[in-house]
């Protein structure tokens, strides 16, 4: 190459394509050396580009590093269209001023941007080995909307200073297994990864986006590994979005698709792990799909978020884990939630239930009960409470309820059946009129039947009129006495239904106070 080249002159070993771009740098303006035919011009296609319309990375390096002045009045900036561009693109270290925008080009080696630093890079619809950018730094905008890369992209420890787009980008694992790997990226704004194709694991492991991190559309598949997404210590300013995206027409990021708009579900094959994420709106999975083995998981253990919209569809294999995790809206629907042993939520604390359609008591009651292989109180009171501060008393009582009776499944025989006696008498407490229930039915029954016993008296003192309603009230009445209970003589059968009688009447006390006692406490 020519050394010392002057002002306005051209180095003397370009080719015809090279000087183009030259001019076409100084000048500010695209370089297109597109046919204007859609299959040939196609960066990804098999149709070969010959020597018309390939430069060398050399070149482009150069004038990105050290390029020629502007023309007058003119800002200088590499622009290209088209182009097919040969050798490793290295700018490893450097310092590129010039804007840089090159559209549906076709890169035969790696690009190479390490520790790089740029106003803004836009590369849309290129073809593009692998991108190896690590602790690259950008000013404003990293533009990477429709490209390939069949060796993966490399974005650790980068810092883009607005928007990272990575939209219907379409990316391939390297040999680490890893199609993005982004740990410890920073993102000014927005990290747009709309309707992406990954085909190996998405690494964001301790990166952070200030405003808002979209996934619409999205595909993450990873048949090989453990996780397709694996970004524990996510940290979003705003939302995640795990959501649907239009397909087939115009549409704006965040904003629902007009009437007829082809709607592209989140999809993920493979494991997602958001551990210990920190989210300054919400966590949103509305209609995402997830496909797992049975030893990959949805993870979101301790997980912070204002919002969790869980809505996706029911994982039929794997689990879903929100040990720890913490939010103030829980928005979710009966049919997002996977079955026993397949949910684990214990630490999980939410403030609000929003469900969306129907989601009885019944239901929720499953739901807590499939996150529980084993008997634990915790997630119980948690929906408890939050019920009671939704003016929902009485399933705040059934929740309590059904807490006793799981509780029950795990003590002993006779502490099962005192268990028994207090459900059956008084619901455990929860259900106190039943107490009153059952005494006057005992009550009335007992009235009828010593209506008809021999009742002589014990003395032949003095003794009250035999009442036999007062009889069997004063039998029930463990504490009380009516004069009645020792008055008279009881033999044969008369006497084991008063005993009878004696024993309910302990039973029914002794649990109303255990439930008295338990309702105290709970207050």
């Amino acid at each position: 190459m020519t050394e010392g080249v002057r002002d306005g002159e051209l180095p003397d070993d370009l080719t015809a394509a090279e000087a183009g771009m030259w001019q076409a740098f100084r000048n500010g303006s695209v370089y297109d050396l597109s046919s204007g035919d859609v299959q040939v011009d196609d960066p990804h296609g098999g149709h070969p580009w010959g020597p018309e319309r390939t430069v060398r990375a050399r070149i482009v390096c150069w004038l990105l590093l050290d390029g020629p002045p502007a023309l007058a009045g003119r800002v200088p900036a590499l622009k290209l269209a088209g182009l097919r561009i040969t050798g490793a693109l290295d700018l490893a270290g450097g310092t590129v001023t010039p804007y840089v925008e090159l559209r549906g080009c076709r890169f035969d080696d790696e690009v190479l941007l390490p520790e790089a630093h740029f106003t803004t890079v836009r590369l849309v619809d290129c073809a593009v080995p692998r991108l190896e950018a690590a602790r690259v730094r950008t000013e404003g905008d990293l533009h990477l909307p429709r490209c390939r890369f069949l060796a993966g992209v490399r974005l650790t420890d980068a810092h883009i200073g607005t928007d990272l787009l990575l939209n219907q980008a379409v990316v391939y694992r390297d040999r680490s297994g890893r199609s993005i790997a982004a740990d410890g990226l920073t993102v000014g704004q927005d990290l747009q990864a709309e309707l992406l194709e990954s085909y190996g694991e998405l690494s964001l492991r301790s990166a952070k986006v200030g405003v808002s991190l979209s996934l619409r559309g999205a595909r993450l598949r990873n048949p090989h590994g453990r996780f397709a997404l694996n970004a524990p210590q996510l940290t979003v300013g705003r939302t995640l979005y795990l959501t649907p995206a239009g397909v087939g027409g115009p549409w704006q990021s965040g904003t629902t698709p007009a009437r007829g708009t082809r709607i592209q579900r989140f999809e993920c094959q493979g494991g997602i792990r958001l551990d210990d994420g920190r989210f300054g709106d919400a966590v949103d999975l509305e209609r995402a799909r997830f496909t797992f083995t049975d030893d990959q998981e949805l993870s979101l253990r301790r997980v912070q978020a204002p919002e969790l919209r869980f809505l996706g569809e029911e994982p039929q294999r794997g689990r879903v884990v929100l040990s720890g995790a913490r939010t103030v809206n829980l928005v979710d629907g009966a049919a997002s939630w996977p079955g026993p042993g397949r949910l684990h939520m214990g630490g999980f604390v939410y403030e609000n239930l929003v469900p969306q359609g129907r989601f009885p008591l019944t239901r929720r009651l499953d739901w807590v009960a499939a996150a529980t292989a084993e008997y634990n109180p915790e997630p119980y009171e948690r929906l408890a409470t939050v019920l009671r501060a939704a003016g929902e008393d009485e399933d705040a009582r059934e929740v309590q309820l059904a807490k006793q009776r799981r509780r029950r499944e795990t003590l002993p025989v006779a502490a099962k059946f005192w268990g028994y006696a207090q459900d059956l008498t008084v619901a455990y407490g929860y259900r106190p009129g039943r107490a009153a229930v059952w005494m006057a039915v005992l009550w009335a029954a007992g009235t009828l039947a010593f209506a008809h016993a021999p009742h002589p008296p014990m003395g032949s003192g003095g003794h009250p009129v035999w009442d036999p309603a007062l009889f069997v009230l004063d039998l029930l009445l463990p504490v009380i006495d009516l004069g009645q209970a020792g008055q008279w003589r009881l033999s044969g059968g008369w006497q084991w239904a008063a005993a009878a009688m004696i024993l309910l009447g302990w039973i029914l006390a002794t649990t109303v106070a255990a439930g008295a006692t338990r309702l105290l406490r709970r207050g």
